[in-house]
């Protein structure tokens, strides 16, 4: 495996967690703003 090879695998693994957690911190403030829970359950 090449050194650029090495790169696009690490960029494409660093682009997808970066999705994820962008979608979990949009989730969050809207639930901040909205009164919800995270996940959906009721935890009282």
């Amino acid at each position: 495996m090449t050194l650029t090879e090495k790169r696009i695998l690490i960029l494409c693994i660093i682009i997808v967690v970066a999705v994820i957690l962008g979608r979990l911190a949009v989730r969050a403030v809207m639930n901040l703003l909205l009164g919800g829970t995270m996940f959906g359950g009721n935890f009282l």
